[in-house]
């Protein structure tokens, strides 16, 4: 394992308490899956299946963080969440939005008692698009203190991932800076990713940044064993 404690982030170092990491667990709550994949030999020019996205929840001291709501069902939503953490809307104190595709703003709605962060770009074209609908507040460059927020352009111009360290690990969730794991291996861009050279060039970066990246439509997986 190559892991360096506080490794640098775009945002600076990760803010311990002693010995003890603030970052206390993260769980995917949702493993998504592309409308259309190159990988399992479909064309890009046609959707196949409805698309889904991950959406993982980080939890730590006073927070407890979901990134990119998925479901647009209430019900759905409360589900999956009981499913996999026992918890419910009601306990997500914050969410973040890692880019503005409605794939990853779709649940959004389901947790009025949320902090609402994205990226200040990434905020303000969200809060334009949602007139009395609620607004989403730019983020800093961390949350909480804990959470850095990192720019990772590519896939779009202002798009966010988020990294933290938890267990001995750094932990990038990543969003569509990375589909899955196939795209990442390629350093393959999606179809409607704005700029394939810098979404190679994020992906790059990113991999040396992480033990572990949890991918926008995809299981996470393990860089270095």
């Amino acid at each position: 394992m190559i892991y360096r404690e506080n490794a640098p982030l775009a945002s600076g170092r990760i803010r311990r308490e002693g010995n003890r990491p603030l970052i206390q667990r993260w769980d995917v709550i949702t493993i998504g899956n592309l409308s259309r994949n190159r990988y399992w030999s479909e064309g890009d020019d046609q959707a196949v299946r409805p698309a889904l996205c991950t959406s993982t929840l980080i939890r730590g001291e006073g927070i407890c963080l979901l990134v990119d709501p998925p479901l647009a069902d209430p019900e759905r939503m409360a589900f999956e969440l009981s499913r996999r953490v026992g918890l419910a809307p009601a306990d997500v104190t914050t969410v973040f939005l890692t880019h503005a595709h409605g794939d990853h703003t779709a649940g959004l709605d389901n947790f009025p008692q949320a902090e609402w962060l994205a990226a200040p770009d990434v905020a303000a074209r969200l809060t334009s698009a949602r007139p009395g609908g609620g607004s989403i507040r730019p983020a800093g460059e961390a949350i909480a203190n804990c959470i850095a927020v990192v720019p990772t352009p590519g896939h779009t111009r202002d798009h966010h991932s988020l990294q933290f360290e938890c267990d001995g690990l750094r932990v990038v969730v990543a969003g569509d800076a990375v589909m899955t794991r196939d795209f990442w291996q390629d350093r393959q861009g999606f179809f409607n990713s704005v700029d394939f050279k810098q979404a190679a060039r994020t992906m790059d970066d990113l991999a040396q940044r992480a033990d572990i990246i949890v991918p926008g439509h995809d299981n996470y997986f393990l860089l270095r064993p």
